[in-house]
Parts: C-alpha cells; structure tokens; sequence
C-alpha cells in the first residue's frame, strides 16, 4: 500500500506537531499494536487534536507509514555509510561489501528493537506485508547489484534467497538478548556471504 498525499510544507509549529504525533503514534502502537490502537489515543498521547492530525495524515494507516519511511530512511543511511567507510578502508570485493551492508542493516534493527517489530510482526494496516516484502527486495536488489556489471542480468533466485533470508532474520535478531542477536547477525552475513550469482552459462537448461 502507499501512502496517500499530504502536505509536505509545513510551518515551524506544524512539523512540531506532526513529529509529536508521530513520536505518539509509535508509542500507542508499540504499547497496544496496530490494530488495536485508534486515533483518539494517538492524539491524547502527542497533546494533539483529532483535526490536527488529519491535517498531516489521514488516518492511522497513514502515520503507520510515514513512521515505517522514517525507519527505511535511516536503514539506507546505515546500510550506505558502513560500505562507504569499507570502501575509504580499502575493501573492494563485492561478496564483503554485501556482507557489510546485511551486518549494518541487521545491526539497526537491532539497535531500534522495537520500532522493528512495529514493521516485522504482521500487525500492520492491510496490504503492508506485500510492501514489506517489496521494500526489502529492492535494498537487497541494490546490494546484490554490486555483485554484477551494469549490464548484466539480474539473477533473480539469488534476489530471492538474499532477501527471503533477510525478512527471515530480522524477525529473529529482534526477538533476542543484545549479545545473542549481535552474534546471531554475525552467523547469518557470514552465510549470505558464500552465496555467489550463477553466470549464464552456468544454469540448467530445463528438460
């Protein structure tokens, strides 16, 4: 699902709202889930009107979003910044790299447990699961480019695996302790490592 339109220039005093209740809405969500939260909570919780918050949003599906874009923004930032600083290190092999890029995304997560799990449990607004799946396909598809020239096909089983493997993971690093999920994240990137994209001349023909 995608968000809906709303404005995005906003006055001093109205991006101080819209982050309060942003701020409020993952509380209520993280405190009672998706499902269960409503906007009348929302707002008593940011010191907000009903009316203010339809301004900015236009519902709770809408402010789901809007939190889960703030998350994936800082998830790129990660992601981005620890292979540019492999790369200042003098790492250029593509299979380190993506391995790199796996570890940071999974360190996030960790690090913003429970605003991962707002995402991760399956309690979300209608048709946010197959966004999801969607997301996490295209940053997986933008590390798997590193394996590959330019203009080279995508190999798609690999795209699969890769980010089947992810979605997987996630749930499961921000179900444990802090050392446990470090270490857990740790296994699984080494593993992500060893996958290779298969060249052409390599595949099966059928039959």
């Amino acid at each position: 699902m995608d968000r809906t339109g709303k404005p995005t220039r906003t006055s001093p005093r109205g991006a101080a709202t819209r982050s309060a209740l942003l701020r409020a809405a993952a509380q209520v969500f993280r405190t009672v889930g998706f499902a269960k939260a409503g906007v009348s909570e929302v707002v008593s919780v940011a010191g907000a009107s009903v009316g203010s918050l339809y301004h900015h949003f236009s519902g709770k599906a809408d402010l789901y979003l809007a939190l889960y874009e703030e998350f994936q923004e800082r998830q790129q930032e990660r992601t981005h910044q620890a292979v540019v600083e492999a790369r200042a290190a003098g790492e250029g092999d593509p299979t380190r790299l993506m391995n790199i890029a796996a570890r940071a995304y999974l360190v996030g997560c960790i690090e913003e447990r429970e605003t991962t799990r707002l995402f991760f449990s399956g309690d979300g607004p209608p048709g946010f699961d197959y966004q999801l799946r969607e997301r996490l396909t295209a940053w997986t598809d933008r590390n798997v480019a590193l394996f590959r020239k330019a203009d080279e096909p995508v190999d798609e089983a690999l795209l699969i695996v890769v980010s089947g493997s992810m979605l997987v993971a996630v749930a499961e690093v921000v179900r444990r302790d802090d050392v446990d999920a470090r270490r857990l994240a740790d296994d699984i990137t080494d593993l992500l490592s060893t996958l290779q994209p298969r060249r052409r001349d390599q595949e099966v023909a059928p039959g």
